[in-house]
């Protein structure tokens, strides 16, 4: 993989961005490797996000900073540079469900995602072997309602702990303290079943059969404190038929939301997601 960094900016919308700050990565013979650019009417907002080859820029990510810093200040941008060699550091959190959290050990194991899988926390016990066999940290943390409050404390103790760049809720069945998420805000990823605000609660196929729906998909979000309503990062729908039964529905399901959150991840650790108000820009 290609030593670069990202660079990810959001400002307010004029002329001159693009320019600019092409201007200043070619100042200091930065070779542009990827560019992407989006301009929301609606909302007077511009996005850009460039990767550049580490080794064209003569000095480190600090002094970028302090280079870019006065047009980052005229431009009024919200920005931030990535270096590609440092992988984000994950941590998994699941309950007994194992599809999405196979997935992404397996995808991490074949390094097909450039990140680094520092721990996995559970409030049930079932999966241990399986993530202790890739030699990663298994935290075993019961959640009831007498316990909550002690718990979460430990979990969040745990997030600090492992400095964890992004958490991923691969089917942790326990809704996250409000605080804990405005604390961890973009930094928390979930998955459900896109069938929300339909068939909400338990046995949702079983419900969504019921119906006789047609489409079964995935939504993989941030998680705010708004239940289930954070900036949607990737969907993925199926079709399927009246021959299908409520198993098939679940296999089905299941496929979607594993392709689903690892693409979401994919996305948010190499820096191809931009959040704004509730919604989000995802550059390919």
């Amino acid at each position: 993989m290609e030593h670069t960094y990202r660079l990810v900016i959001s400002c307010p919308d004029r002329v001159g961005i693009v320019a600019k700050v092409s201007n200043f990565l070619s100042t200091y013979n930065g070779w542009i490797t990827e560019a992407s650019h989006h301009s929301d009417t609606q909302s007077g907002w511009f996005f850009m996000r460039h990767e550049i080859k580490a080794e064209s820029i003569p000095f480190g990510l600090d002094q970028f900073r302090a280079a870019f810093e006065p047009i980052a200040r005229e431009f009024n941008m919200r920005w931030h540079i990535a270096d590609s060699a440092r992988p984000k550091r994950v941590i998994l959190m699941c309950s007994k469900e194992s599809h999405c959290l196979a997935d992404l050990l397996h995808r991490w194991h074949s390094k097909e995602l450039n990140a680094e899988m520092v721990a996995v926390i559970s409030n049930h016990d079932d999966l241990r072997r399986m993530v202790e066999w890739h030699d990663i940290p298994y935290h075993h943390i019961p959640v009831s309602r007498e316990n909550k409050a002690e718990a979460f404390a430990h979990i969040e103790e745990l997030f600090q702990k492992y400095d964890a760049d992004v958490v991923v809720l691969a089917r942790y069945m326990q809704i996250l303290p409000a605080e804990l998420c405005e604390k961890y805000a973009g930094k928390v990823i979930n998955i459900h079943h896109s069938f929300l605000p339909s068939f909400a609660g338990a046995r949702p196929y079983h419900q969504a059969y019921s119906r006789g729906v047609k489409l079964i998909g995935a939504t993989c979000h941030y998680v705010t404190q708004d239940l289930d309503e954070g900036p949607i990062i990737e969907q993925d729908v199926i079709r399927i038929s009246h021959s299908d039964s409520i198993e098939d529905m679940v296999r089905l399901g299941k496929d979607v939301e594993k392709n689903v959150l690892a693409r979401g991840l994919r996305s948010h650790i190499e820096d191809r997601v931009i959040t704004y108000e509730n919604k989000t820009v995802v550059f390919d």
